[in-house]
């Protein structure tokens, strides 16, 4: 699923800060499934991340005036706020001291989270923004970069000349760069 841009996510948690509903429901839907699937992973029990969902929205709802876009992007605030949460059911479920802290202590680290939501919002980004592209400039982008193929490689394989090639990944780099800039 992709995110809405930044400043989006930023305005419907300032709106939430001042109390607006539908805003709340925006983000909601914007990034429940996200920190759905990251408390799925971290409680592995159903039933569980749903209730730990409904704690990190509630929890948004409360606090919501706290978040500094200066500090954070919005989707790794949210993730940390969702990794706490679950982390502090955890704690709560332990049936056995040992056995909770050996779980706790799998669990990705709170850079571990931010990291993987800003490489998940990039990548959610990327595939956005190569939409945007021609179907030659996205083929040969792809091609040069999945499969290593150099220009004249790339003009022999797609039996178009040299020139339009470079053109093709010239002009898709350079939209790329824009579009990314946008989600930046």
């Amino acid at each position: 699923m992709a995110y809405p841009p930044h400043d989006v996510l930023i305005d419907n948690l300032q709106a939430c800060a001042r109390g607006d509903g539908p805003a709340f429901e925006k983000l909601y839907r914007a990034t429940s499934p996200h920190l759905y699937a990251q408390l799925l992973r971290i409680v592995r029990q159903e039933a569980a991340a749903q209730d730990c969902l409904q704690l990190v929205y509630l929890r948004v709802w409360q606090v919501a005036g706290q978040y500094d876009a200066g500090r954070a992007r919005p989707m790794t605030w949210l993730s940390t706020l969702t990794r706490n949460i679950g982390i502090d059911w955890l704690r709560r479920q332990r049936p056995q001291e040992t056995e909770g802290d050996a779980i706790i202590e799998t669990l990705p680290s709170a850079s571990d989270v931010e990291s993987e939501s800003d490489i998940n919002q990039q990548a959610e980004s990327l595939q956005l923004c190569l939409t945007e592209l021609t179907t030659q400039q996205r083929q040969a982008l792809e091609l040069a970069f999945f499969e290593g193929l150099t220009h004249h490689d790339l003009a022999s394989h797609l039996g178009t000349p040299l020139g339009t090639v470079k053109s093709w990944v010239r002009r898709g780099l350079e939209r790329l760069k824009a579009c990314m800039t946008r989600f930046a």
